[in-house]
């Protein structure tokens, strides 16, 4: 549904709305027949609140399709992936508040290890810590080119941004360079049009001066870079929805993909428990709050069941003090899928529970893959269910006569 007409339905009246997400919810079972990492994990506040609302599963793009987290944010902001669609270059940059300027073109940056063929022996350079890759950033930062100015700023660990501020308008159309696995050298940066084949230039001599001044650290010795985008102009998401949002987020990416729609974005330190004090200090003054929380992801990401599950738990521990927090409508769900079996993103379908409003309550009595198939949503696409907890708020009109 295209957003000018959701904006049409939408009245700025209603109740509050919680969107709460536990980045790379969805998972698979270590063996046929066995739980998910959600269904393995002791999550009696999730179950409760699926008992008293409604269930799916949503695709973040479209089935089979496996989804960045920024389209899969996206998504869940009511923005369809397929028609909005951004690199990760601006979600990064918006998520330290760099001042994008027009014709600036980010990207989403991280030091990798090569060995002495050039081939990537680490694509995130041993998850180098902050403080040793901040220095390396600013180092970066000073590499100047015939034809552009750059600013490099870093991120968190191995990630860093950077923006090239070109003399000359260009577009934004370059692969990336992350082979998307070891033992392949990084790939050239290539234009996928020709309005794009100077910023392929520009980054093709970024990456050569990069790799000089890096060349003798033991680990971090090359980049790879992902993401080439410019920033869109896009509704905003109060405009569609007539809500006042805000954001909580502990990585700088999930704040910008918030801000790049509008939302008052702010940081939140690791963790579970801070996000509660960040819903109680703001949603008074706010329509709608998006709270992110990190640690599933990461640990399926590394392989670690037993991690990802512990993970679900503490997202789970702190449910009824967001309940008491006072949102009307809770939505929780997941970006995407990232089962610890693949050690990646995935195409699965993501579990989500609405509670709140009025609701024809389905058979689901926990949260969970399983229970959430026979939920009264079946299974929808990711950029259906703003709506649908907008709806459960009171906060859409009716359509036509």
């Amino acid at each position: 549904m295209e957003l000018d007409r959701i904006a049409r339905l939408a009245g700025g009246g209603g109740g509050k709305v919680l969107l709460y997400v536990l980045d790379g919810l969805g998972g698979l079972p270590l063996e046929p027949g066995g739980p998910t990492e959600l269904e393995a994990a002791r999550t009696p506040n999730f179950d409760e609140l699926a008992r008293g609302g409604t269930c799916g599963l949503h695709d973040p793009v479209a089935p089979g399709i496996t989804p960045g987290s920024g389209p899969g944010h996206l998504a869940l902001f009511g923005y369809d992936p397929l028609v909005y669609e951004t690199g990760r270059g601006v979600l990064e940059a918006l998520g330290i508040e760099f001042p994008l300027g027009p014709g600036d073109i980010a990207v989403r940056a991280n030091f990798c290890t090569v060995d002495a063929q050039g081939r990537v022996t680490d694509r995130r350079a041993g998850r180098i810590s902050t403080e040793e890759a901040a220095p390396l950033a600013a180092q970066l930062d000073g590499i100047e080119l015939d034809g552009a100015r750059c600013s490099v700023r870093h991120v968190k660990e191995h990630r860093f941004v950077l923006v090239l501020h070109p003399d000359l308008a260009s577009g934004d159309g370059v692969d990336d360079t992350d082979p998307g696995q070891t033992g392949q050298p990084p790939r050239a940066p290539c234009a996928r049009d020709a309005g794009s084949e100077a910023t392929a230039r520009l980054l093709a001599a970024w990456l050569k001066a990069a790799a000089e001044r890096l060349a003798d650290h033991p680990r971090a010795n090359m980049t790879l870079l992902r993401g080439v985008s410019s920033k869109p102009d896009w509704p905003l998401f109060e405009e569609v929805f007539g809500m006042r949002a805000a954001a909580a987020a502990a990585y700088p990416m999930y704040r910008g993909v918030a801000r790049l729609v509008g939302m008052d974005a702010r940081t939140a330190p690791d963790g579970a428990r801070p996000l509660v004090d960040a819903l109680r200090a703001r949603l008074a003054e706010h329509d709608f709050f998006f709270l992110h929380f990190k640690p599933p992801d990461k640990a399926g990401e590394d392989g670690d069941f037993d991690r990802k599950v512990a993970a679900i738990e503490e997202a789970d521990a702190i449910v009824p003090e967001l309940v008491d927090a006072g949102p009307d409508v809770i939505l929780v769900t997941g970006d995407h899928s990232t089962p610890a079996t693949m050690r990646a993103h995935s195409w699965h379908p993501v579990p989500f529970l609405i509670h709140g409003g009025p609701a024809r309550h389905d058979a689901a009595t926990s949260f969970g893959e399983t229970a959430c198939r026979t939920g009264a949503h079946g299974r929808v696409r990711g950029c259906e269910l703003m709506r649908l907890a907008a709806a459960s708020a009171g906060r859409l009109a009716k359509f036509g006569a």
